[in-house]
């Protein structure tokens, strides 16, 4: 029965060992930290409720669930298996399941190839956290229309592959283009899509670029 024991007592030793040895270290706040592991995605079975931040969850809004990060917090998730980046914004708590970093909503986890699959591996770089000196107005802010829409196809840590996807667009639309955001660890390429002095002559030219089988997004021209 000692033997049992022992055997039991050395098997939850290990477990426990193993358990902890596996823990995700969260990422400080901080402007710049990055955080590397595997991000999954939600969707349809929130859609519509309040998230924990009381913004109601649409899964077609650039959104994320974290467990750590100050809630309005804004990071770039790379895919390190594509290459792909996209910019959320933190409004909810999660994921509970054990080892996953981050839940991207649905177009955010479109928009780096990784629906189908359901998780991927990724790099979290913070932009900014809230607060008085942060440039993303607060979601209580008066919200103002942008003058003029994009569109933007992709965006990538590798200029290369911004440059492929650039040339093998321009056979589709005009005024294709690379703009790139800088951060303090980072430079992102984007590749985007025309000036758009409405949201309705953007939704038709993305459209268009849906059709032949691109994930793209509709923003601000900056």
């Amino acid at each position: 029965m000692k033997t049992v024991f022992t055997v039991l007592s050395g098997i939850l030793t290990l477990y426990i060992l193993i358990s902890c040895a596996a823990k995700v270290k969260p990422v400080k706040p901080v402007v710049g930290a990055q955080q590397t592991g595997v991000a999954s995605w939600y969707g349809e079975d929130f859609h519509g409720k309040p998230t924990a931040s009381g913004e109601i969850y649409n899964m077609y809004d650039m959104t994320a669930a974290h467990k750590t990060l100050p809630l309005g917090t804004h990071v770039m998730v790379t895919n390190l298996d594509t290459g792909k980046s996209v910019q959320v914004k933190i409004n909810d708590r999660g994921p509970f399941v054990k080892n996953r970093i981050i839940d991207l909503s649905y177009s955010a986890a479109k928009a780096i190839d990784m629906v189908g699959p359901g998780t991927a591996h990724v790099t979290i770089e913070i932009l900014d956290t809230p607060g008085p000196s942060s440039r993303h107005t607060s979601s209580h802010t008066t919200h103002q229309e942008p003058a003029l829409y994009t569109i933007q196809v992709a965006s990538f840590v590798n200029k290369e592959n911004a440059d492929t996807l650039a040339i093998k667009i321009e056979n589709l639309v005009e005024g294709v283009y690379i703009v790139l955001y800088k951060t303090n660890e980072t430079t992102y390429y984007r590749v985007r899509v025309g000036t758009f002095d409405s949201r309705e002559k953007a939704v038709k030219a993305a459209r268009h670029l849906t059709e032949h089988g691109y994930n793209v997004i509709i923003t601000s021209y900056e």
